[in-house]
């Protein structure tokens, strides 16, 4: 019944899309389906794992998703904006990147821009997660990227390091307009349940763009319990990133500390590079965890991370990467791919 529901809604979402897409121009209003389609075979292992996995996996560089969004001349500069995104699994033709994510788990929201910046309410990407997206040289990926993988993903050494998704529900997002290469965003969340004491979240960043150098700070603090799978109920996480064109190549560098109350604590390094390679790109980046659990005792998680992204047009790329993960206790993991991606 959900899945035919789903099938549903997608045809009449598509349908609303190109729709409006070719309505009159007279309108000032437009409305744009796309996305992103990444898929790729081979095997990932992480550390600690039993045994290899040879698969047929989806969004080895990217996670796959389609969305619409829209906006519409409310006249003096001020627009309405909306927008409503759904990852997407290609191998098996699920939503969602994970088993029970929301249908639009990518952001689904609706607001204003204008002169002022732009502010949106609804489910919004977490400006955290933006920065750390931005300062590694494979990007978003959560098959290939170490600094991701470090600070979203379950391990042999325990719960994920951030905990919380890549977007907030219930939450508001305000965008401040660039300027001289700068600009910010600040996130509030609520708790999103009746009566609630005050969980709040927050998340916030600042981006810095100028010429060859860019670099960003960000800080996300989390209130709401139900969010928490590592013991804690409050957590705050901070990094800051930078980034350096050189001649054919450019370099990363990232630092994320997240401080829970129950006393478990990590520290992440991230250093990367990408350089220009033939037609391509050759990717390299390394991440380092170390854990301070509340006993005094540490663990550590290093990851290194080694591609090659080749485009053969505008819009689709080829890849093949490799990753090697070490937890301190645990066998060390393997993970190799070949993939394609593709926007539309």
């Amino acid at each position: 019944m959900i899945s035919k529901f789903r099938r549903n809604l997608c045809t009449l979402v598509i349908g609303i899309a190109m729709c409006a897409a070719s309505a009159d121009a007279g309108a000032q209003s437009s409305v744009t389906l796309y996305g992103l389609v990444d898929a790729f075979a081979g095997e990932v292992r992480a550390a600690g794992a039993s045994a290899n996995t040879w698969e047929v996996g989806s969004g080895g560089m990217t996670t796959s998703y389609w969305g619409i969004s829209g906006s519409e001349d409310l006249s003096g500069g001020l627009k309405a904006v909306f927008a409503l995104e759904s990852f997407m699994r290609v191998s098996s033709g699920q939503s969602g990147s994970y088993t029970g994510q929301a249908f639009f788990g990518r952001n689904a929201f609706v607001g204003l821009s204008g002169q002022f910046g732009e502010v949106t309410v609804g489910r919004n990407t977490a400006p955290l997660f933006v920065s750390a997206l931005l300062f590694n040289p494979f990007g978003n990926s959560f098959v290939f990227s170490p600094v991701i993988l470090h600070t979203y993903m379950t391990s042999a050494m325990g719960a994920a390091s951030v905990q919380s998704d890549t977007a907030l529900d219930n939450s508001i997002l305000y965008q401040t307009p660039e300027a001289g290469g700068l600009s910010g965003s600040l996130l509030y969340s609520n708790a999103g349940e009746a009566g609630h004491a005050g969980q709040a979240n927050y998340s916030a960043s600042v981006l810095y763009f100028a010429g060859a150098f860019s670099a960003t700070a960000a800080v996300q603090a989390l209130h709401t319990a139900a969010l928490f799978a590592n013991g804690a109920t409050q957590q705050t996480a901070w990094m800051l990133g930078t980034a350096c064109r050189i001649g054919p190549a450019k370099l990363y560098m990232e630092y994320e500390r997240v401080d829970n109350n129950n006393q478990i604590n990590d520290d992440t390094v991230q250093v990367g590079a990408s350089v220009a390679a033939g037609q391509g790109s050759v990717l390299l980046s390394w991440a380092g965890t170390r854990r301070h659990e509340a006993d005094g005792t540490h663990g550590d998680w290093s990851t290194v991370s080694l591609g090659y992204d080749y485009p053969l047009s505008k819009r689709t790329d080829v890849y093949a990467a490799w990753r090697l993960d070490s937890v301190s206790g645990s066998s060390d993991g393997n993970s190799v791919g070949v993939g394609i991606r593709t926007r539309f």
